[in-house]
This record gives structure tokens, C-alpha cells and sequence, in this order.
């Protein structure tokens, strides 16, 4: 997480500016999560929006709550 923050690696957040995840689904196997992860990309942005809105209508930085100070 730091180094997505701090834009250290060459990534989707480095060149989106992107630092501040906002939405995240647990899943019980990596298998699920896979296949979650690819039907979210084939989304239209609309779509994702709303996903986000319905969950954290703020767009709050859910990161903050993982870590301890």
C-alpha cells in the first residue's frame, strides 16, 4: 500500500494517479476472486460507479482503517 501511495512502482496507480482504494470484496478462494476480478473489468465505468456508491457513497479511503498508526 505504501508503495502504491508514494507512486514508487510503475503501475496501473502510478499512471492513473490512483492512490486511494475505495472498494473491496473478500472472497473465500483465489479461484473466485479471479473470476470476480474479470467479470469487474469487462464493466463499463458507469457501472463501477455505482458499485462504489452503493458501498461508500464518500469515497472514503478505506486503506486507513488497515493499518495502525
Amino acid at each position: 500500500m505504501y508503495q502504491h501511495k508514494n507512486k514508487l512502482i510503475g503501475s496501473f496507480t502510478k499512471k492513473y494517479s490512483v492512490d486511494k482504494p475505495v472498494h473491496y470484496e473478500m472472497k473465500n478462494d483465489v479461484r473466485s476472486a479471479i473470476r470476480r476480478e474479470k467479470q469487474l473489468k469487462k464493466w463499463n465505468r458507469k457501472w463501477e460507479l455505482e458499485l462504489i456508491e452503493k458501498e461508500n457513497p464518500e469515497w472514503k479511503d478505506i486503506s486507513e482503517e488497515w493499518f495502525d498508526e
